[in-house]
């Protein structure tokens, strides 16, 4: 499961802002925890391996995110009170019931921020926690330096907050591109996620990439678009709760899906007992698949064979509601049937390693290459990166052979301006055409913020490069402990990299993340 968000704090509220942030917290974060510590005080362990990207986890901690978070909270209590009141009463209860039981989750455990909340997973070994970049950028477009250092800051934020470092991470949109995997070695990680078609549809095995020991897991798309395909996946049965259609008083979700072709107002209201049902339905067809998948694939290459099924945590709760109940029901029946859960780190360890493979470039966006983070519609965001980075490096460069070695929070900030520029998420915004101008105008602004601070040195002017820097990390202050000067430490990690944008690998499936 990945967990990421990009940042949001202070940069906006709604439609598209820390109202984004909060929802997927409330309907995601808070019960898919509590499902996992469940079950872990049930004696069950190695349940799921969990990426939580280093921007997501630094907004769970942050005390605006947390002080906003209770809000909402107690906002969501109070609008479910106004729907029962305006007269849908089975609404207002369903409601009611799930902000009031998220508002005691949130003041007993999360209060104080995220980081309590996952350690204890990972202490109980409920969870393998997998790492990642500090920022979730699309590496093989990334500078070389700029990429190995938001690896090495990635996995040091999660040693930082929960007292390990991953061995495992969540390569940002399963990007890749020959020579990261020395990268990936040489920053202690061992394994990572690919989607499928990039181990050519054969993902019954961890798969050693190129000439190292770095191995890749793939996502089996037969088993994971069971649930997650846009076209057939469970989400989208009549009796789940719509996610589009809101009542626009109180901005609940009233319906169920009722039928693809059914108009938001038409739709049927929603039935938490119809849902349950269906909840019952999916989970036993999910672990029959799982279960002939296993057998077909082990017969076929004639060892015992893995599934991986790989999913979004945003989608169990917050695109699915019903995605936790499903969540808990199947981690409790695959055992009941004999299908043995684990990790990839499990998987590793327990010997499930095939053959080495010369992964090419590929990703898990539309069509299995680059085009959703390179296509035609972002190469002005692909320029825009590549003209903000190398500015900022230069600027970087040029402060660093004038300086006297000690810590500068005006280098930190562009580093940090720059980092929150080359966000994969803003492309994936832009090309999938949702809230496409929030995206656009957030890469601008912070890479306004780069050229304005670097402006600022390169004029002489220092006290105003001061009082920018200051500005800007007001509003843009995650990773407090970011450090330009590791920056000149940061090794390439390889070679084939390149910011022209023009992807090399095949073409898989097109169906890509709903």
């Amino acid at each position: 499961m990945h967990s990421h968000l990009p940042w949001l704090a202070r940069h906006g509220r709604w439609p598209v802002g820390e109202e984004w942030l909060y929802q997927s917290w409330a309907a995601s974060y808070l019960p898919v925890a509590r499902v996992l510590r469940t079950l872990a005080a049930e004696g069950r362990s190695h349940l799921v391996s969990l990426g939580i990207t280093p921007v997501l986890a630094a907004q769970l901690d942050d005390p605006h995110c947390l002080a906003g978070m209770h809000h909402w909270l107690g906002n969501w209590r109070l609008r479910a009170d106004e729907a029962a009141m305006a007269g849908n009463v089975a609404l207002g209860a369903h409601e009611h019931r799930l902000a009031t039981a998220e508002l005691a989750e949130f003041e007993s455990r999360w209060r104080h921020g995220g980081s309590p909340v996952w350690r204890e997973l990972i202490d109980a070994e409920a969870i393998e926690l997998l790492g990642g970049p500090l920022a979730h950028p699309f590496q093989p477009l990334l500078d070389p330096r700029l990429r190995a250092f938001q690896l090495a800051e990635g996995l040091a934020d999660a040693r930082q907050r929960w007292g390990g470092t991953p061995s495992g991470i969540w390569a940002p949109e399963c990007g890749f591109t020959p020579g990261m995997e020395s990268g990936y070695a040489a920053a202690g990680v061992t394994h990572f996620m690919v989607d499928g078609p990039a181990l050519r549809g054969d993902t019954t095995l961890g798969r050693p990439v190129w000439d190292s020991d770095v191995l890749a897991f793939g996502r089996d798309l037969q088993v994971s678009y069971r649930v997650w395909s846009p076209k057939s996946g469970y989400p989208g049965h009549g009796a789940y709760r719509d996610f589009h259609h809101y009542d626009h008083d109180t901005g609940l979700k009233p319906s169920r899906v009722t039928g693809k072709q059914v108009d938001g107002p038409d739709k049927a209201p929603y039935d938490p007992e119809l849902a349950a049902a269906a909840v019952r339905r999916d989970v036993d067809d999910f672990v029959r698949t799982v279960r002939e998948r296993l057998l077909s694939e082990s017969e076929r290459i004639g060892r015992p064979a893995l599934v991986v099924a790989a999913f979004d945590t945003e989608l169990f709760g917050h695109w699915w509601h019903e995605g936790p109940q499903w969540l808990e029901q199947v981690l409790r029946a695959l055992p009941e049937a004999g299908v043995t859960v684990g990790t990839l780190a499990d998987a590793r360890a327990n010997g499930y390693v095939g053959e080495p493979v010369e992964l090419a470039d590929s990703s898990w966006g539309s069509g299995k290459d680059w085009r959703v983070w390179a296509g035609d519609a972002v190469r002005d965001l692909v320029e825009l990166n590549a003209d903000v980075v190398r500015l900022a490096l230069e600027t970087l460069d040029k402060m660093r052979a004038h300086g006297d070695g000690l810590r500068d929070p005006v280098a930190d900030q562009v580093l940090r301006e720059a980092v929150l520029t080359v966000s994969s998420d803003w492309a994936f915004m832009v090309s999938k055409d949702s809230a496409a101008g929030y995206a656009r105008d957030r890469a601008h602004q912070h890479a306004h913020a780069v050229r304005e601070i670097s402006g600022a040195i390169a004029a002489g002017q220092l006290a105003k490069a001061r009082e920018l820097a200051a500005v800007w990390y007001a509003a843009d202050g995650m990773f407090p402990a970011l450090d330009t000067r590791r920056l000149a430490a940061a090794d390439s990690g390889g070679s084939g990299l390149r910011n022209d944008g023009g992807p090399r690998g095949r073409r898989g499936d097109t169906e890509g993340p709903a």
